[in-house]
């Protein structure tokens, strides 16, 4: 596998645990832990994208309390949903 990509998704496994408030700590590091590596260039695009929203937003999104906006209405947003009701 390409070295820059799997430094990537090591980025990105970090920011999902480092995100300034502890339920989204969790909802997005777990999913990362499970999910990042799998994930295509085009989905950890996606992804990227969404981390750079405001937390009160995202969290907003993943828990139902405020509509998901159309950019980020996508397959990651999908299983971000899904892994936080399962688990």
């Amino acid at each position: 596998m390409d070295e820059s990509i799997e430094f990537r998704r090591k980025r990105l496994r970090f920011r999902s645990w480092h995100r300034g408030t502890r339920e989204l700590d969790l909802m997005l590091g777990r999913f990362a832990d499970a999910h990042v590596p799998h994930m295509t260039a085009d989905q950890l695009d996606r992804y990227e994208a969404l981390l750079a929203s405001a937390d009160p937003d995202v969290y907003g999104w993943i828990s139902g309390a405020k509509p998901v906006p159309a950019p980020f209405d996508s397959d990651v947003m999908k299983l971000i949903k899904n892994f936080n009701i399962r688990t």
